[in-house]
């Protein structure tokens, strides 16, 4: 038996979390123990101001507005009954879902694509867009605009509320 044979190692992984500890039996407990204290806490508090998506709740808020297919998002609602900003955020709601579900490649769409979509000129499409993502809804790469986690959250709490009033009236 060398030096080594009172010595234990534990490796712990946790939602990105990493961490080794090794040494004596008594005292990888305690670092463990330790570990775990400051860990869970702060986890429980991180999970109740983090951002997050619940896409099945996502999914049931936009049922009958948009639907996804392999070639894309398809808005439900009369386009005569949206503005040009709600047209626009929801196919890239539509996307964003379509991707994350696997049914699309993508979750964001071009200019000429949204524009082709809204039927309108490039300058209102620019327009409406560059004030979706000054607001946070929308991010641009390029020339390429998806929702962002915010931009989910706020068609959840206050726009996908205000389109079911108007198509119910």
């Amino acid at each position: 038996m060398g030096k080594d044979a009172n010595k234990v190692e534990v490796y712990i992984k946790f939602k990105g979390i990493e961490q080794v500890f090794a040494g004596k039996p008594e005292e990888v407990w305690r670092l463990v123990n330790r570990f775990f204290a400051k860990v869970f806490p702060s986890l429980k508090l991180l999970e109740k101001i983090r951002l997050t998506v619940d896409l099945e709740k996502l999914i049931d808020d936009s049922k009958g507005i948009i639907e996804i297919s392999e070639d894309g998002s398809h808005v439900m609602i009369p386009r005569k009954k949206l503005t040009d900003k709600e047209f626009l955020i929801l196919n890239l709601l539509g996307m964003y879902i379509g991707f994350k579900l696997g049914i699309s490649e993508r979750d964001y769409l071009t200019r000429d694509e949204l524009r082709e979509k809204l039927g309108k000129s490039s300058k209102i499409i620019s327009t409406r867009l560059s004030e979706l993502c000054r607001d946070g809804l929308a991010a641009k790469d390029e020339e390429k605009y998806r929702i962002t986690n915010f931009g989910v959250k706020i068609l959840q709490k206050e726009i996908l509320p205000k389109i079911r009033a108007k198509i119910s009236s």
